[in-house]
């Protein structure tokens, strides 16, 4: 007669995994049944709901308006145009060879050689995807390598790659401040480094850009009451090109104690005599600064991003930094490819020497064509403000009938009125380029300017029409 019981041994596993499971559930849930039960105190009976659709959503609305104004005035959008070759000081668009300047290749080392031999070695060793977190299975030897020579690079202890730039601000800021704290932030910070202070739920305060004195205002205005405070600026600043008054902001620091982080984004590779950053640009000890921060995108010819500084902040954010701990390792071979771009950086600075040429005779000739160049000190961004965002798209669109491709700034990215051409400058540019380019952006502005061109010249009625019939 057979016997259908469980044996013991197995009865016993049965109940330790639903003991597991019973402790798991109320380590989890426990909160959320604590929310749940508020709520239904506070609302004793169901209420029924519409759910909005996508299409009445007011962002969607926006998109909607800016759409139709471009149909109302035949402005072709310029965003999203497939490109047909590498990035580089020239680009192939619908089978036309552009003079280029919507790339951050900053050193002209997307396709060099070592560059792609390097990222050929690593795919050939292991394959295209880390395909695990680094803290379980992702992790190869080309992530320590990378880290070293970052950290070696700025002269400090350590240093943490990240699978993407935005990723690494918004994931460091976010691990390291919480709701008792306090940041600080330059006026046009960039959207990465809100997101993580968004994330972090410190208190966020602002002071006017690139304004020492404003913000040793707003230090003073500070009580005792935050645990921690961080103040972010960075190296070269995106949108606008000018310098981060480091030296003034590091007096400060010694005075009010806080952490200072500087975002190198733009300026790895570019300031310096041998393009090593911001501190080389100033000539101060890069160990005064907290953390350093930079992506692998553009100078190095990958993508990704790094937090450099002390071992202790390099340890930190490796065990608890989300965006680290459960995101999959850099891919091997955009790992090796940043490798390689060091190697020439280190062995060739006349790249970097070359691209500050350029920076400064593109900036003077603007200047001389009465281009409106807003604060640019002329190394690797320089905008051409526009104001109207409508015309700084057309102006764009007939940049490209030209041969010349330079992606415009709008609202909401930029306030309106302060619409613009950013133009990224490379090393691999040549002098008859930039003096081509800068030639035709100040005619076809005049243009622009003389027809009233923008939004001024909007029939609204007729804008209404249009969106009514879609």
């Amino acid at each position: 007669m057979s016997d259908d019981r469980q044996p013991a041994a197995s009865k016993m596993n049965s109940s330790i995994r639903e003991n597991l499971l019973d402790r798991m559930r109320n380590t989890h849930q426990s909160s959320e049944r604590n929310r749940m039960a508020r709520s239904e105190r506070e609302v004793p009976t169901a209420v029924r709901r519409t759910q909005m659709r996508f299409e009445d959503l007011p962002e969607y609305k926006q998109v909607q308006t800016q759409e139709a104004a471009s149909a109302q005035l035949g402005i072709d959008n310029p965003f999203y145009r497939a490109h047909a070759t590498a990035a580089g000081a020239t680009t192939v668009i619908n089978g036309r060879e552009l003079i280029n300047f919507a790339s951050y290749d900053y050193l002209g080392l997307n396709r060099h050689p070592h560059v792609l031999g390097k990222a050929n070695d690593a795919i050939g060793t292991y394959g295209i995807s880390a395909s695990a977190s680094r803290l379980v299975a992702g992790e190869r030897p080309v992530h320590g390598e990378l880290e070293e020579r970052i950290a070696r690079f700025y002269g400090v202890d350590a240093a943490v790659c990240f699978v993407s730039g935005y990723l690494t601000n918004v994931a460091a800021i976010s691990c390291l401040l919480g709701p008792k704290d306090l940041v600080v932030h330059d006026e046009f910070i960039h959207n990465s480094a809100l997101a993580g202070i968004k994330l972090s739920g410190a208190t966020r305060r602002l002071f006017k850009h690139n304004d020492a004195h404003d913000l040793e205002t707003v230090l003073r205005t500070v009580s005792g009451d935050y645990r921690r405070i961080l103040v972010i600026v960075e190296g070269i600043y995106s949108m606008d090109g000018d310098v981060a008054n480091l030296p003034a902001i590091l007096k400060l620091k010694a005075e009010y104690g806080f952490w200072l982080m500087v975002d190198e984004a733009h300026s790895l590779g570019i300031l310096g005599r041998r393009g090593r950053g911001t501190f080389e640009h100033y000539g101060i000890d890069p160990k005064e600064v907290d953390i350093w921060m930079g992506t692998l995108s553009k100078t190095t010819a990958s993508c990704g991003g790094y937090i450099a500084g002390n071992a202790a902040l390099a340890s930190v954010l490796k065990a608890t930094a989300g965006g680290f701990v459960y995101s999959v390792g850099l891919a091997p071979a955009l790992t090796a490819a940043a490798i390689g771009s060091l190697d020439i950086l280190e062995n060739e600075p006349e790249r970097a020497a070359a691209l500050r040429r350029n920076g400064t005779l593109f900036l003077k000739l603007a200047q001389e064509a009465g281009l409106d160049t807003g604060l640019s000190a002329g190394f690797s961004v320089v905008p051409v403000l526009v104001g109207d965002s409508l015309r700084a798209v057309q102006l764009s669109n007939d940049l490209l009938t030209a041969g010349i491709n330079a992606l415009p700034i709008i609202h909401p990215a930029v306030p309106e009125g302060l619409a613009r051409l950013r133009f990224f400058i490379t090393s691999e540019h040549t002098e008859e380029q930039i003096r081509k380019t800068v030639m035709l952006t100040a005619e076809k502005l005049k243009d622009l300017t003389d027809r009233n061109f923008g939004l001024a010249s909007i029939d609204i009625q007729q804008m209404m029409k249009l969106m009514a019939a879609r």
